[in-house]
C-alpha cells in the first residue's frame, strides 16, 4: 500500500462541511442480520418474508448464491426491500453448481456450510481481492464433518470445491478450529449445526475471539429460528442441538447500526446534530455499542421518541476527546469510522483488539495508517491495532485517498473530507457493498 495510487479513475470529490450539521439520516437494513436471515430462511421448510432487507452487493451475492443452490428469492415488485425466501421443496440443495462470492465475507464463509446438504459438489469463487481473504478454518470444520474440500489455488483460500459427505455424522459432531482471524468462521458453522443429525459442538482453539457480538448475534438468530444454540464463552465452546429450523413467516430487519457510524460520527467532526431513526432499544449488532463510544469522545447522545419512532441523536460542538488505550475487540467493524473521528481528537488513541482487521476486505490497519499519513496525519500499526496521534487540523491537507475496494475505507475517506478540503476518493461506489446510495445519503447529510 502507500506509494502510487492504483487508479486515478472514478474519483469522487468528498464535500467539506461548511458549518454544523442538522440532519436526519435513514439507514438501510443490517447486512449482518440480512445475510443471516437469508441463510436461516433457506434452511427452513416454509417460505419466509424478510421486510426491510438490505439490498446491496453483499446481499445480492447472498441471494444469488442461494438461488444457485435451488432456493427462490422473490422480490416484492412494490418494495424491493421485501423478499420472500422459499427453500427447495425436498430440503436438499442443488449441487454441480457455481457459487460466486464476490468480496462478501458472509457469503464465502456462510454458504459453504450449506454444501453439506447438497446433492453434489459445489464450486466457490469470488473477486480477485477475495483470494486474499482467509477461509481455511471454516473449511477445516467442514472437513471434520465429513466434507471433502479441493482447492483450485492456494490452500485455505478461494477458489475451491466442497463435496458433501456420503453420510452426515449420526452422533454429536465435535469440531475444533482456530477462528482468531474472523468470527464468521464460527458463525458459518453454527448456522448449519441444527441440520446435523446429532447436532454440533464447536471449540475455538485460539486465545482470542474476534467480534464476539457477531457470534452472539448468530446464536440469537439460530434460536429465533427454533434452534437450540448455547455458548460457554469462557471455554470458547458453542453447542447446537439437532432441530428443525424455521424462521417466523415474517421477519423485520433492523437498520445496520455499523453503517450509522459515518453519519453519526460526522456530527463530531463537523459539529451539530445528526439523528438516525428506528434505533432499537436492544440489539445483537456490534454497532449498538457506537453511541457509548461517541459519548466517550465527547458527544451528547440521546434517544428521543417521536410518533412511535426511536431515534439515536448525536450532538457535538466539534470537540473530540482522544481515548488513550481503547479496546475495540467487540466492534472492530466500526474501527475505520472511529479512526476518522480520532484523527481530529485532542489527544492520542491506541485502538487495540482489532488485529483481525488485517484479514477483512483489505488489510484495514495498514490501509488506515497509509491514508492517515497520506493527508499529513500521524498513525502507526500496532501488533493488535493502530495508534493515532492527532495534530492541528491545519496540518492536514487534501489528497487522492484509496478505497482498496473496501466500503469502510471509502466512508472513512468521506469523513476525513468533512474537515479537510481537497479530498478525493477512488471508487466511492465500492460503498454499494452495504450502502447502495452512499453518495446521495452523504449529500443529504450535508443538506445538498
Amino acid at each position: 500500500m502507500g506509494g502510487m495510487i492504483e487508479s486515478q479513475k472514478n474519483l469522487w470529490a468528498a464535500p467539506k462541511a461548511d458549518g454544523p450539521l442538522h440532519a436526519v439520516v435513514t439507514i438501510p437494513g443490517s447486512k449482518s442480520l440480512s445475510n443471516r436471515y437469508l441463510i436461516l430462511a433457506a434452511l427452513g421448510a416454509k417460505p419466509v418474508t424478510l421486510v426491510g432487507l438490505l439490498r446491496s452487493r453483499d446481499t445480492e451475492l447472498m441471494m444469488g448464491a442461494l438461488e444457485a443452490l435451488g432456493v427462490t428469492c422473490a422480490v416484492d415488485p412494490s418494495n424491493e426491500t421485501t423478499v420472500t425466501v422459499t427453500p427447495p421443496a425436498d430440503g436438499r440443495f442443488h449441487g454441480n453448481v457455481d457459487v460466486y462470492c464476490g468480496l462478501a465475507g458472509t457469503v464465502m464463509r456462510f454458504v459453504p456450510g450449506l454444501a453439506l446438504f447438497a446433492d453434489a459438489p459445489v464450486r466457490f469463487d469470488g473477486d480477485e481481492q477475495a483470494y486474499a481473504r482467509p477461509m481455511k478454518p471454516v473449511l477445516d470444520g467442514l472437513e471434520q464433518l465429513g466434507a471433502t474440500v479441493e482447492y483450485h489455488g492456494e490452500e485455505g483460500f478461494l477458489p475451491f470445491t466442497v463435496t458433501p459427505p456420503a453420510a452426515l455424522p449420526a452422533e454429536s459432531a465435535h469440531v475444533s478450529i482456530d477462528a482468531s482471524g474472523s468470527s464468521q468462521f464460527i458463525s458459518g458453522l453454527l448456522l448449519v449445526g441444527s441440520r446435523l443429525p446429532g447436532g454440533l459442538t464447536l471449540t475455538h482453539t485460539g486465545e482470542k475471539t474476534p467480534s464476539l457480538p457477531h457470534i452472539r448475534m448468530t446464536v440469537a438468530d439460530v434460536n429465533g429460528a427454533g434452534g437450540a444454540a448455547s455458548a460457554d464463552e469462557t471455554a470458547r465452546v458453542w453447542t447446537v442441538s439437532p432441530r428443525a429450523l424455521q424462521l417466523p413467516e415474517r421477519v423485520v430487519v433492523e437498520p445496520d447500526l455499523s453503517n450509522a457510524a459515518p453519519f453519526l460520527g460526522a456530527a463530531l467532526i463537523a459539529g451539530g446534530t445528526v439523528r438516525v431513526p428506528h434505533w432499537p432499544v436492544e440489539t445483537t449488532q456490534p454497532g449498538g455499542l457506537l453511541p457509548g463510544y461517541l459519548e466517550r469522545m465527547g458527544a451528547t447522545v440521546t434517544f428521543p421518541e417521536e410518533d412511535g419512532v426511536r431515534y439515536c441523536q448525536v450532538t457535538s460542538d466539534g470537540t473530540i476527546r482522544g481515548l488513550g488505550d481503547f479496546d475495540l475487540t467487540a466492534a472492530g467493524e466500526i474501527a475505520p469510522s472511529l479512526a476518522a473521528i480520532l484523527v481530529f481528537a485532542d489527544a492520542p488513541t491506541r485502538m487495540i483488539g482489532i488485529g483481525h482487521l488485517r484479514g477483512h476486505e483489505t488489510n484495514r490497519l495498514e490501509a488506515l495508517v497509509t491514508e492517515i499519513r497520506r493527508i499529513g496525519g500521524e498513525a502507526e500499526e500496532l501488533p493488535d491495532g493502530i495508534a493515532i496521534t492527532p495534530g492541528p487540523r491545519g496540518n492536514l491537507h487534501g489528497a487522492v485517498m484509496e478505497s482498496y475496494a473496501d466500503h469502510r475505507m471509502a466512508t472513512f475517506a468521506a469523513m476525513i473530507g468533512l474537515a479537510v478540503p481537497g479530498v478525493h476518493v477512488v471508487d466511492v461506489e465500492t460503498t454499494r457493498k452495504t450502502l447502495p446510495d452512499f453518495v446521495g445519503m452523504w449529500r443529504g447529510l450535508l443538506g445538498e
